[in-house]
């Protein structure tokens, strides 16, 4: 049961920085981030700029070629937008805890309907952290009108879902982004954390964990939870 707490009180302080969308000059690319349960702290999946300007309006989402794994969206906000600025600023209140500061700035963003999913994911992500989690989920919600599937977006539900004690919908998100994105290293270590801790599934612990590590074999928490799940499983 300690271990369990120890685990669970790790991933809520952890939570507190989640990867958060950033803006180019010329499009949008996500920056696809390690998370560790939710917490930024170095790159998993390579980041790629679109060489071209795509038309404005384009929302794209495309795998890396080349033997690379990984894949980026790309979205076409107005380079004359006047919140960009702010989106930026806002980005890094977010990186330093500051959410009820950027709260305000990205509200006033979203007011002008930027028609790009950054703003409506980072202010999505500073209300869950503010517990403003209906609100919260509004803004998942036409994110994943503006980009189906968004993958960063669907991350998020998942942990907004889980804080709220939806448990059974945090993993039917998740599945289904690990269909379509199943190199997408966050939602697998954040599903990990949710079958041990929440759905006390620990075979689908295992099996999200340890694709995970595959990946990352340099993140030895993850290791050591899969040390201790082969352990509890009777399993050398």
């Amino acid at each position: 049961m300690e271990l369990k707490n120890r685990r669970e009180r790790k991933g809520r302080g952890d939570g507190q920085r989640q990867a958060l969308h950033l803006l180019r000059p010329v499009a949008l690319i996500v920056l696809l981030l390690f998370v560790a349960g939710c917490a930024a702290t170095k790159p998993s999946i390579k980041e790629t700029v679109a060489e071209q300007k795509p038309a404005e309006g384009t929302k794209t989402i495309s795998r890396l070629e080349g033997g690379r794994t990984g894949f980026v969206i790309t979205e076409t906000p107005d380079p004359s937008a006047p919140w960009r600025a702010d989106f930026d600023r806002a980005v890094v209140l977010m990186k330093d805890g500051k959410e009820t500061e950027a709260i305000s700035i990205l509200e006033e963003i979203v007011s002008q309907s930027p028609g790009v999913t950054a703003p409506y994911i980072n202010l999505a992500m500073a209300y869950r952290h503010t517990e403003r989690f209906e609100d919260a989920e509004d803004l998942l919600q036409t994110a994943l009108e503006l980009v189906p599937g968004h993958p960063v977006a669907n991350n998020e539900y998942g942990l907004l879902l889980r804080q709220t004690g939806r448990f059974d919908e945090a993993r039917e998100v998740y599945e289904s982004t690990l269909l379509l994105f199943p190199e997408y290293l966050p939602v697998r270590r954040n599903f990990g954390i949710l079958c041990e801790l929440y759905l006390h599934d620990t075979t689908c612990a295992l099996e999200q964990y340890t694709t995970y590590n595959r990946a990352i074999p340099e993140d030895e928490t993850v290791a050591l939870w899969i040390a201790d799940l082969n352990l509890r499983m009777g399993r050398n």
